[in-house]
């Protein structure tokens, strides 16, 4: 008997769980780009390319998944490859887009309902998150649909139209008007890669995200970062980047063989500074590509340039440092030793090392000390911040002006150079910027929802992401002027809800806290594509979260997070509970008493 015989009038639903597939209580973590996947009714390995329309026989939940996998590869071939899933008579139902007109509406699964109908059709019902749209250029954009559901039918491809054909297969019938990939069949068929921009002041360099479908042949990869380069960053990075000059066009398609890669460029202007500036963009955002590159503009051919050796000499971040960890245990900051990990020394004297709540310090460029710190204020329940710099050990702070009934950990936006050092703060529901003498400015931003809760910088300086009103933003920073701007944020779509911290784990990897059934800790892309849950049986919701976040030029350790919940710090890889042995520099605590719990970890890098 058929599957759909079985199934009579009757729908069966089947729901699609983020986390499907990962026991409670796990500490995963996924370090590296996704390859393909193996198995029936996915990625061909010699390919790249999704299954046939034929593939999955007669089984419906195959047949949809392949279906809404059928777009991914090289763009100018989505619809192609989407019709042939789709019944004859339906498929006009798809006009044709070619070349950049070409998007794919990236989508989360939620639920998925089957329904026999007497003609024996199977209506499909999916209830779906919008994530973002997938342009030609690999940018993975804002969502422009809204609708949470798409119903469509499904029927026999037999000749006659009648019982199933385990050969014909199964066909679409009245699909959807737009081009569904989902957020599985993303990370299946696409690389996802960092290439990079220049900051708006030119002093280091900033990655963005792009995704390049595993169909296309490897030896096309470096023309297809050209092109992206040369088509500038994602609106939402540009505020705090600068592209190519404009006009800027690729001459002929970029070539290579033995090792040896040449790009040619019509681009404006003979700045020897801005060539040589290209060359270390092209050698980073090209991943890890070995080999020789040869630059030519109009024609005329730049000094060859060995990749590994440019990316060696051009760092993307100047700290290198095996990052140490501390924490906050009766109101001071203390170093927190861990077998196999480096412990250093708390970087301020002991007079300014008290009445702290959270802290943020890190090592500037000068390799001068930057320490914020929320300090206690004046009465309970009120907080002030804290700030001094200079070598270790600090000796002198200033504190804020004005005294706030909430404040998040502070935040240092890390520079390139040595200039001053500028924070980020949140105090009763906004953002502040603060300076080295603990002057705090309220920062605008164009938020539709409600108060700030948090706010974390990456490692690069010129990008944040912000809790506000419970959802999860990404925006970029514009430092030029000597103050701190930030571009209009762009919301991220999660399955986590009532979002209560973030943090950076990776350059394009955020840590993020909330709620998903039960309290969770998730890696989410900086795009909110790709979820992998970390933490889902925390237990209580995390008021504290910090990371550290892994690189192209540090890579170790891998998948480090700290944070606290109901009182309580605990930390990742092993995933354990901070307890006060941990703790170093304190006094014994006397027979009969109960130590107090170390809170606020954080990493000092």
């Amino acid at each position: 008997m058929k599957r759909q015989s079985l199934l009579g009038a009757l729908g069966v639903v089947v729901l699609l769980g983020a986390g499907c597939g990962i026991p409670a209580g796990s500490d995963v973590r996924v370090d590296g780009k996704g390859g393909a996947a193996t198995g029936a009714g996915v990625v061909d390995l010699r390919s790249g390319e999704p299954p046939k329309r034929t593939s999955s026989g007669s089984d419906n939940e195959v047949f949809v998944r392949n279906f809404l996998s059928a777009a991914a590869g090289e763009p100018d071939r989505a619809y192609e490859r989407v019709k042939a899933f789709v019944a004859p008579e339906s498929k006009s139902r798809l006009q044709d887009r070619k070349g950049s007109e070409v998007a794919l509406n990236v989508v989360r699964l939620r639920e998925a309902v089957y329904t026999l109908n007497s003609d024996n059709t199977t209506t499909v019902k999916i209830t779906v998150q919008q994530i973002g749209v997938l342009r030609a250029n690999g940018v993975l954009a804002p969502p422009v649909a809204t609708e949470t559901e798409y119903e469509f039918r499904l029927r026999s491809a037999a000749l006659d139209g009648g019982a199933n054909d385990e050969r014909a297969g199964l066909y679409v019938v009245d699909p959807p008007n737009v081009l569904l990939l989902s957020d599985v069949a993303l990370k299946q068929y696409y690389q996802d890669e960092s290439i990079y921009f220049w900051s708006s002041d030119r002093s280091r360099l900033v990655p963005d995200q792009r995704y390049r479908p595993l169909a296309v042949p490897s030896e096309r990869r470096v023309n297809e970062v050209v092109k992206w380069l040369v088509g500038g960053p994602s609106d939402w990075l540009r505020p705090g980047v600068v592209g190519l000059p404009d006009r800027t066009e690729l001459i002929n398609n970029a070539t290579g063989a033995d090792s040896r890669w040449e790009v040619n460029l019509d681009m404006s202007g003979d700045d020897r500074n801005g060539i040589d500036q290209l060359i270390t963009q092209l050698a980073w955002s090209l991943g890890d590509l070995t080999g020789e590159l040869e630059l030519k503009i109009r024609n005329n051919s730049q000094p060859v340039q060995d990749l590994d050796e440019r990316r060696t000499a051009q760092q993307l971040y100047p700290n290198a440092d095996s990052p140490q960890r501390f924490g906050v245990y009766e109101g001071a900051i203390h170093p927190l030793d861990f077998q196999g990990e480096l412990s250093g020394t708390v970087p301020l004297a002991p007079e300014v090392n008290r009445n702290i709540v959270s802290a943020d310090l890190a090592v500037a460029k000068d390799r001068r000390i930057l320490a914020a710190m929320i300090i206690t204020g004046s009465s309970n329940g009120r907080y002030r911040l804290s700030v001094g710099t200079g070598s270790a050990p600090v000796t002198g702070v200033s504190h804020s002006d004005t005294e706030h009934t909430s404040m998040s950990r502070p935040v240092w936006l890390r520079t390139a150079d040595t200039r001053a050092g500028r924070g980020l703060v949140v105090a009763d529901g906004q953002l502040y910027r603060f300076d080295e003498a603990a002057r705090m400015y309220q920062v605008p931003l164009n938020l539709p929802s409600g108060n700030v809760t948090a706010v974390a910088a990456a490692l690069d300086g010129q990008r944040v992401a912000l809790i506000a009103g419970g959802r999860l933003y990404v925006a970029a920073v514009n430092l030029d002027g000597g103050g701190v701007s930030i571009g209009p944020p762009r919301q991220l779509a999660t399955s986590l809800t009532g979002l209560t911290a973030v943090d950076w784990g990776r350059e394009d990897r955020l840590v993020v806290a909330g709620s998903a059934g039960q309290q969770a800790i998730y890696e989410i892309s900086v795009d909110g594509a790709l979820e992998t849950p970390l933490r889902t049986d925390v237990g209580a919701k995390v008021n504290h979260l910090t990371a550290y976040p892994t690189n192209r030029t540090v890579r170790a350790p891998s998948g480090a997070y700290m944070y606290e919940a109901n009182g309580v710090a605990y930390r990742s890889s092993p995933f354990e509970r901070i307890e006060p042995e941990r703790v170093r520099d304190i006094a014994p605590v006397p027979a009969g008493v109960r130590p107090s719990n170390p809170s606020a970890p954080f990493f000092l890098y």
